[in-house]
């Protein structure tokens, strides 16, 4: 199964699971024509729901862009992951994104740098848009560490249905803001703590976009929460 067959490009992890749906519904449909269309109508969302479009991500070595479409859910200050090698006190800023089943869910890095972590926590799987899915849900930390030396941490968080993580990229890689990195099936969530002190510049029930969304600016303290300070 090759691009050309889709009108947008796909994720290559899709293809297994367009293929098992495709061959589904066709089986469904010789046997029973009405549940066989219903079985048409879930391929086309599986086929939109592995789609990877191409993003323009804006170029500033102070932005931290969004990884994940969806809309953020919740932005509160908390304590650094538990595991996580960063020897630091107080709290940061998480920006949470929920991922619905209508998004795009191709992860993207939101800052350029060198991958310093990577820690996956077996997990439950609750409604990813539960407050308690960033805690005790399966998910996988990143760690990117700037040239400045501040670090970004964003974590994939699996949701209820068919949950798998993939991540794509190895601790020591050198990445850039809006790359690819990973995927998460199907609903899910993805958390993300700016460097210390820094603030966001969205605010709750904002939609976002991977890779073109600007979530922070560092070293711009004008704006917390959407309120002017």
């Amino acid at each position: 199964m090759t691009q050309k067959f889709f009108p947008f490009k796909i994720h290559k992890d899709g293809y297994l699971f367009i293929g098992i749906f495709i061959a589904v519904s066709a089986l469904v449909g010789m046997l029973w024509s009405a549940l066989g269309w219903i079985c048409a109508i879930i391929t086309v969302w599986c086929i939109a729901f592995f789609r990877d479009p191409d993003r323009v991500t804006p170029v500033n070595e102070n932005y931290i862009i969004s990884p994940a479409d969806g809309v953020i859910q919740k932005i509160e200050e908390v304590n650094i992951p538990a595991g996580l090698s960063i020897k630091e006190s107080g709290k940061r800023v998480r920006i949470s994104i929920f991922l619905g089943l209508l998004d795009v869910h191709v992860n993207r890095s939101p800052v350029s740098g060198t991958v310093t972590q990577i820690k996956y926590v077996d997990g439950k799987f609750f409604y990813a848009a539960l407050d308690k899915a960033s805690e005790h849900n399966e998910r996988n930390y990143v760690v990117v560490t700037l040239k400045n030396g501040k670090n970004v941490i964003f974590t994939q968080i699996a949701g209820v249905v068919a949950r798998r993580i993939l991540c794509e990229i190895k601790k020591g890689k050198k990445i850039q803001a809006g790359e690819r990195y990973g995927l998460i099936r199907f609903g899910s969530r993805m958390d993300i703590y700016l460097p210390k002190g820094e603030v966001p510049k969205v605010v709750e029930e904002q939609r976002v976009i991977a890779g073109e969304t600007i979530l922070s600016i560092m070293g711009n303290k004008d704006i917390v929460h959407g309120e002017t300070r």
